[in-house]
C-alpha cells in the first residue's frame, strides 16, 4: 500500500481509503463479515476509514465503530454530517444547531471521543458559511475534530470557504471529497488545481461510476433491477433506458476495449486511473463484500501507462463528463421552482 500526505497536514493516508457505504441495511446486512472486510483492509496497509452519520441511518457507524474496537489509533478516521436523520426538518443540514448535535450523536455511533476529519456532505445554500465554519471551529478547539473538510462543493464555495476562514479567523477546510472517474472528469477543470492552490487534500468517491465501470454491462439490458444504477435511477424518477445512460455505456465500452488489449479488468483500470491525478490523495473503494475487496487490493500499487492515459483521453477528454447533469449533486439553484419567478 501507498501512502501520500493529506495536503499539507502532515497526516500521512493510505491511496486507498476505506469507504463503508455499503455496510449496513444500505448494502451489507451482516456485521461480522463487515468487521471482517475492515480487518482485512486494516491488515493491508489501509489506514483511512471514510463513513457518514446517513449511512444506514447511522448503522454503518456502528459497524465501523465494532471493527475499530482496539485499533482506533491505526486509523485516520472521516465521517460526514447534512443529509437527514430522522423526520424532524431540523435533523438536517449545515446548521450550528445540527452540526453540534450530529457531532456528539456520529462520536457515540463511533465509539470515540475524536475525529480526524469531519466533513460537510454537502454545501447548505439555507445557512450562511460563517455558522457552518463556527460551528466546526467550535468542535476543532473542543478537541472532538481533527481537521475539517467538505464534499462535493463547487469551486466557487471552496474560495469562498478558504477566505471566510482568513477573515473570521476560523479553522479552514483542510479537504474536498468529490466524486470523479474516468466519465466523470469535470473536477480536473477547477476543483482540483484550486484545492492544490489552498493545500488542501482530496478524497474522491465512485471510480466505478456507480458500477459502470465494473466491466459487468455491455448493454443496457444487463443492468439488473437490483443493481445500484437501478436504484439511483429510481430514486430520481429516471428510468435507467436514457440517452444519458446510452452516452455513458458506449464510452465504457469503448474503455473496456482499451482494458482488455491491456489485459486488465476494467475495474482495475477505472481504479488504478483515478489515483493517476497527482492531485488525488486518495481513493475511496466501497466494497459490499470480501471478494470485492480482495480484487480491489490487487491493483493498489497498479500504473497506467502514458499511452493508455492518452487512449482514455481520447475516449473521455479531460476536464469533461460523459453526461453532465447529476441530479445527486446538482445545486438546488438549477432546481424548476428556483428557476421560475413566483406568480
Amino acid at each position: 500500500m501507498k501512502y501520500r500526505m493529506l495536503g499539507r497536514t502532515g497526516v500521512s493516508v493510505s491511496r486507498f481509503c476505506l469507504g463503508t457505504m455499503m455496510f449496513g441495511v444500505m448494502g451489507n446486512r451482516d456485521h461480522d463479515e463487515c468487521v471482517r472486510i475492515m480487518h482485512r483492509a486494516l491488515d493491508a496497509g489501509v489506514n483511512f476509514v471514510d463513513t457518514a452519520d446517513a449511512y444506514s441511518g447511522g448503522e454503518c457507524e456502528e459497524i465501523v465503530a465494532k471493527a475499530l474496537a482496539g485499533r482506533r489509533d491505526e486509523v485516520v478516521l472521516a465521517t460526514k454530517v447534512f443529509h437527514p436523520m430522522g423526520a424532524d426538518r431540523n435533523m438536517r443540514g449545515n446548521s450550528r444547531r445540527w452540526i453540534t448535535r450530529a457531532l456528539e450523536d456520529s462520536l457515540r455511533r463511533l465509539g470515540t471521543d475524536h475525529l480526524d476529519l469531519y466533513q460537510l456532505h454537502r454545501f447548505d445554500e439555507t445557512v450562511d458559511i460563517e455558522e457552518s465554519m463556527g460551528a466546526l471551529d467550535d468542535a476543532v478547539r473542543a478537541g472532538k475534530v481533527r481537521m475539517i473538510g467538505h464534499s462535493m462543493w463547487p469551486v466557487e464555495r471552496i474560495v469562498e470557504a478558504q477566505w471566510t476562514a482568513e477573515r473570521t479567523g476560523s479553522t479552514r477546510f483542510r479537504c474536498e471529497q468529490a466524486s470523479y472517474s474516468i466519465l466523470k472528469r469535470r473536477i480536473e477543470r477547477s476543483v482540483l488545481p484550486t484545492c492544490d492552490r489552498y493545500g488542501m487534500g482530496v478524497i474522491t468517491y465512485s471510480p466505478l461510476a456507480g458500477s459502470w465501470l465494473s466491466g459487468r454491462y455491455r448493454s443496457i439490458d444487463d443492468v439488473p433491477e437490483t443493481s445500484r444504477l437501478t436504484m439511483m435511477a429510481k430514486r430520481w424518477g429516471l428510468d435507467i433506458d436514457t440517452p444519458a445512460n446510452r452516452a455513458r455505456l458506449e464510452a465504457t465500452l469503448a474503455l473496456q476495449d482499451l482494458a482488455d488489449a491491456a489485459g486488465l479488468p476494467l475495474a482495475h483500470l477505472a481504479t488504478a486511473w483515478a489515483m493517476e491525478h497527482p492531485q488525488v490523495t486518495s481513493v475511496i473503494i466501497g466494497p459490499r463484500t470480501m471478494d470485492q475487496l480482495e480484487d480491489l487490493l490487487t491493483c493498489a500499487e497498479l500504473r497506467l501507462d502514458p499511452d493508455l492515459l492518452d487512449a482514455i483521453d481520447a475516449i473521455v477528454a479531460p476536464g469533461t463528463d460523459v453526461v453532465e447533469e447529476d441530479p445527486s449533486v446538482d445545486p438546488p439553484s438549477l432546481q424548476a421552482r428556483n428557476r421560475r419567478r413566483p406568480l
